[in-house]
């Protein structure tokens, strides 16, 4: 008989608290663990990882703090919304840094693009990389601006769950050519490649093919200029652990280390779920932050669906994989004094690799990488005097049979990414390396339970967005609500967060569950 674990045991908030079970602690599912307390529920989260944060999570070796995901927050109010809608102040919690610069980006040809805060900023920038685009540039942030309205504030902050919600919007979306790709808008406003690439590259950081993307995601430029850049000290696995404390403080509870294995259905409607361990803990409502595929093919296997059929997540397009070399340097604080916080670095192609990633799923010799090195501003991210980074490369998902065997291919890629990050930003560093850690996506199926080993689940193409992405309230089962990045409004940080707040729109408070 295996021996009962304490923390699965009933906890009650009173006669009338109805239980939902949150399955996934990401930033989606905690933050909806923090709404749905401040709505009446006792609330249980459950996650299989060993802390909570989900892909923005880290791991610490050898004294260095390694922020596994996201890095950075562009639209710091979200969270400040989600803190005062549960009575609380987010600033007393985490301590959020603005950044500047944000980035830099840097091509193969020598040359580089500093992003930073300020229109004026930004203009001299244009102006000294490609001084003829300037005018092109301001009509691209005006072009941008719309579609943050729109995009954001509008639809994206608003169910999508009835086909009526997006015929309301079909005006819209035709009058802003969302049938566009981000490259193509881009290059409508710019002639300059390397300023092409910098106003289009961003929906890598969401999944999504720049030159296939629907152009509404050109906001993520409105979204820099108006808001900034944000850096939270400790990483996003502080504010992670600051969103635990709230759902403790309300009452409720997380639970780590346990995988949820089925989610249980009678009638029509759920009933609580299944853990690994055999475990069985009831709920009024589940609220899914696991990606939308292994919820539907896996949580619900033994439940028949009607439109997120197996065939149909089969023959969805999913994100690119993400190959991420997490490493420290000893003694390195102060040296490569020109390489900051965030860099990008452009391999010699920039459309020829996305083709290769999205459309051939091809492991290139080329590659582009994204560079993070938070203890240039965190003295918490490594031991004194050391270094911490994580070098991002955007790689194809394991669809299809000829995915790339990581297996064999981990070690020859790694050596690439060393030899680029050598001759291109910070040579030597190999010399000085104190700790490494890799993930593949293999890594992201095993650790994350992500489709295909997805980066960020579906590919937000127009298709797989708004109405045509897995809802917030399942159309499947009665109960089950979902969050993350997988459903509506999609991936990243902002999005991720609103889609909580879409969630509130459509759970009832606990009273009125608790009367029906």
């Amino acid at each position: 008989m295996t021996e009962f674990d304490p923390r699965l045991a009933e906890h009650d908030l009173g006669p009338a608290s109805q239980h939902a079970i949150v399955v996934g602690a990401g930033l989606g599912g905690l933050s909806a663990a923090m709404r749905l307390g401040a709505k009446g529920y006792r609330v249980t989260v459950v996650d299989k990882l060993d802390r909570a944060g989900g892909r923005g999570s880290s791991i610490t070796q050898n004294g260095h703090r390694f922020d596994l995901g996201p890095t950075i927050v562009t639209v710091p109010q979200v969270f400040r919304q989600l803190w005062q809608d549960c009575g609380r102040d987010f600033d007393a919690d985490v301590d959020l840094r603005p950044m500047s610069p944000y980035y830099e980006i840097r091509w193969d040809d020598g040359s580089h693009f500093t992003v930073g805060p300020g229109e004026e900023f930004m203009r001299n920038e244009v102006a000294r990389l490609s001084p003829r685009d300037v005018k092109g540039f301001e009509r691209f942030l005006k072009d941008s601006e719309k579609r943050y309205e729109f995009g954001f504030e509008g639809l994206g902050r608003r169910p999508m769950n009835k086909l009526m919600d997006l015929i309301k919007e079909l005006p819209g979306f035709v009058a802003l050519r969302a049938d566009q790709s981000v490259y193509k808008h881009a290059a409508k406003r710019v002639k300059d490649e390397r300023l092409r690439m910098a106003l289009s590259f961003h929906p890598l950081f969401i999944g999504g093919d720049p030159t296939h993307v629907t152009s509404m995601y050109i906001l993520v430029s409105h979204l820099e200029k108006e808001f900034g850049v944000h850096y939270a000290m400790g990483g996003v696995q502080a504010m992670a652990d600051a969103m635990v404390r709230v759902i403790k403080d309300q009452g409720g509870r997380v639970i780590q280390g346990e995988t949820v294995d089925e989610i249980l259905t009678k009638d029509g409607a759920v009933k609580g779920v299944k853990l690994g361990s055999g475990h069985v803990m009831g709920a009024d409502i589940v609220v899914s932050n696991a990606d939308p595929g292994h919820t539907y093919d896996q949580l619900l296997r033994n439940y028949p669906k009607k439109r997120w059929t197996p065939k149909k997540l089969k023959n969805a397009r999913w994100s690119m994989g993400l190959f991420v070399w997490y490493f420290g340097t000893q003694g390195t604080a102060g040296k490569w004094s020109d390489v900051g916080h965030h860099t990008i670095l452009n391999g010699p192609r920039y459309r020829g690799l996305l083709k290769d990633i999205f459309m051939k799923r091809h492991l290139a010799d080329d590659m582009s990488i994204y560079l993070h090195r938070p203890s240039v501003t965190d003295p918490t991210a490594a031991p004194e005097g050391d270094d911490t980074f994580y070098a991002l490369s955007p790689v194809p998902n394991l669809v299809g049979e000829g995915a790339v065997d990581w297996d064999t291919e981990v070690e020859r890629y790694r050596q690439k990414v060393e030899a680029v990050l050598h001759n291109k930003l910070i040579p030597g560093f190999a010399d000085h390396l104190s700790a490494s850690e890799i993930f593949t996506p293999k890594t992201f199926e095993s650790r994350y339970l992500s489709p295909h080993g997805a980066g960020f689940s579906l590919e937000p193409r127009i298709f797989q967005s708004a109405w045509f992405r897995p809802h917030n309230i399942s159309e499947e089962v009665k109960g089950l609500y979902l969050v993350g990045a997988g459903t509506h409004p999609g991936a990243g940080i902002p999005s991720v967060v609103t889609s909580s707040e879409v969630l509130t729109q459509l759970v009832p408070n606990a009273a009125k569950v608790a009367a029906e």
